[in-house]
C-alpha cells in the first residue's frame, strides 16, 4: 500500500471559514484537483456560494475560493489507504496538517466545517489538543461524498448553505 498526500489549502486572506476534509480520493489525487470526483456534491454545493457555475474550470473555481470567505484543506497531510473510502485509511500510518501554521497565516478563520466524520474525528483528536482554537466554531457537515447517501443531494446543500451563510451573514453586518 502506497503513501499518498494531500494538496495545498486553498485560502486567500478573507478567509473565514475553514472547510476540512479528510484526504482527496482517488479521483481526486489522480486529476491533482480537490473534488474531482464526478458524483461528489462538494462544487455544486459550493459553487451558487462562490457566484460561479459548478462545471466551471478548477482554476476558475480556485480563484473564486481564493477571493471568497471561504479556505479549503484537509485534515491529513498523508495516509495509507486502499481506495477512496476514508474507512479504509490505515489507523496506524498516517501524517497530521500543520495547522499551526496555517491558523498563523490566516488569522481571520473563526469556523472549520468538516466535510464528514473522519476529518472531524482526527482534527479533534490531533489538532485541538496542540493548537489554541478557543475562538474558533467547529460543526461537521454531511458529507458530500457520493459514499454519503443517507441524504438526498438537495438536503446536503440546503444544510451547508444554511451554516455557512448564517456564518457570513455575521460578517456583512455593521458592528
Amino acid at each position: 500500500m502506497a503513501i499518498i498526500h494531500s494538496f495545498t489549502p486553498i485560502a486567500g486572506d478573507r478567509a473565514k471559514i475553514l472547510i476540512l476534509g479528510s484526504m482527496p480520493g482517488e479521483a481526486s489525487l489522480a486529476a491533482n484537483q480537490y473534488y474531482a470526483h464526478q458524483r461528489n456534491a462538494f462544487w455544486p454545493i459550493i459553487a451558487p456560494l462562490l457566484l460561479i457555475q459548478a462545471d466551471a474550470s478548477y482554476q476558475e473555481k480556485i480563484t473564486a475560493l481564493q477571493s471568497s470567505h471561504l479556505a479549503l484543506w484537509d485534515v491529513f497531510k498523508s495516509c495509507e489507504r486502499i481506495g477512496s473510502l476514508d474507512t479504509q485509511i490505515r489507523s496506524d500510518n498516517y501524517t497530521i496538517n500543520d495547522f499551526a501554521s496555517l491558523f498563523s497565516s490566516y488569522k481571520h478563520i473563526s469556523h472549520i466545517f468538516f466535510n464528514g466524520g473522519t476529518a472531524e474525528r482526527y482534527f479533534t483528536r490531533h489538532v485541538l489538543p496542540c493548537c489554541n482554537l478557543d475562538a474558533i466554531q467547529c460543526l461537521r457537515l454531511p458529507s458530500t461524498s457520493p459514499a454519503n447517501a443517507r441524504l438526498s443531494f438537495n438536503d446536503k446543500r440546503k444544510i451547508w448553505h444554511e451554516h455557512i451563510y448564517s456564518v457570513l451573514n455575521r460578517f456583512s453586518k455593521p458592528s
